[in-house]
């Protein structure tokens, strides 16, 4: 191994203990908070929130602190499981269907799983930043760091709250018993894990090959789809309400959370990922004729 390449792997093994400090200071915080409104018998999806919050301005204070606002990057499939735990520990309490409580706890855990891993493969270091929060940074000048306390931190906090609501009936009540339509929501939750997992697999082998240098990536799902995880991550949060709903039908209103998050891929994410590509890339619209925007189908001719 040459120098170079030790010292790298160095300084990124140094990164990901930086970010463990960070994330364990940052659920230490949330749990001490939530353990305090929990005592004061607060509603669940409020202690969620303190927790949340704290955590979330624990980590802030170390994106301001180096400088770098993709500290907060693995929080999206990190928190979702700390969240479902103690859901899950209210639901043994509270006489919640065992069934249900191993698959949901199953699916979560494989999707966080899945996610941090593909997250860790590709962040290079803490001199890395994800070139959205670059973009911003160049756009709003000194507001920035405004823009990332509220936009690239406390708003994907929000969504993820949000796309969690449906395990408060799922993991912590008295409900129906385990049926067909858990089965339904199991499948739809597992088949988006499985497009992320298949889709981010491609594209990080395709990347890895320097003759695809500037080409455009067509192949596999990226041929049914033109942004194929988007869709996997929005059909994993469906599975979940799916999941809730087949607990208790009276919580319907939770679909607010993957419906948010199809609103957020739909008008924020894939435009502004469209955009990139078509600058980077200039032969991007003519090599994705065909391709699906974002629900996956043949290639039209």
């Amino acid at each position: 191994m040459g120098t170079d390449t030790m010292t790298m792997s160095k300084s990124r093994a140094m990164a990901f203990l930086w970010i463990g400090g960070a994330y364990f200071l940052a659920l230490a915080a949330g749990f001490l908070a939530g353990r305090a409104f929990h005592e004061l018998d607060y509603h669940p999806l409020v202690v969620i929130g303190v927790a949340d919050a704290v955590g979330t301005l624990v980590v802030f204070g170390f994106s301001y602190v180096f400088k770098n606002s993709s500290f907060y990057d693995p929080y999206w499939s990190v928190i979702p499981v700390p969240i479902a735990a103690y859901l899950a520990w209210l639901g043994m309490e509270g006489g919640a269907d065992a069934v249900r409580m191993a698959v949901v706890l199953a699916v979560v855990g494989l999707w966080a799983i899945r996610l941090t891993s593909n997250w860790a493969r590709g962040w290079q270091g803490l001199h890395h930043e994800d070139w959205r929060y670059t973009m911003l940074a160049r756009q709003t000048g000194k507001y920035y760091w405004l823009v990332s306390f509220a936009g690239i931190h406390f708003f994907p906090t929000i969504m993820v709250f949000l796309g969690c609501l449906p395990l408060l009936p799922a993991l912590a009540m008295a409900n129906a018993p385990f049926g067909f339509l858990d089965l339904i929501g199991a499948i739809v939750a597992i088949t988006g894990i499985g497009f992320e997992y298949i889709s981010d697999n491609e594209r990080y082998q395709w990347a890895m090959d320097p003759a695809n240098k500037g080409k455009v990536l067509t192949e596999g799902m990226w041929g049914w789809s033109r942004h194929p995880n988007y869709f996997g991550e929005v059909t994993f949060w469906a599975g979940l309400f799916i999941l809730g709903l087949a607990a208790d039908l009276s919580y319907w209103w939770t679909a607010i959370g993957c419906v948010a998050m199809w609103a957020m891929f739909h008008f924020i994410s894939l435009p502004m990922m469209e955009k990139r590509q078509m600058e980077r890339k200039p032969g991007y619209a003519a090599a994705t004729k065909g391709v699906s925007r974002f629900w996956p189908r043949p290639r039209l001719k």
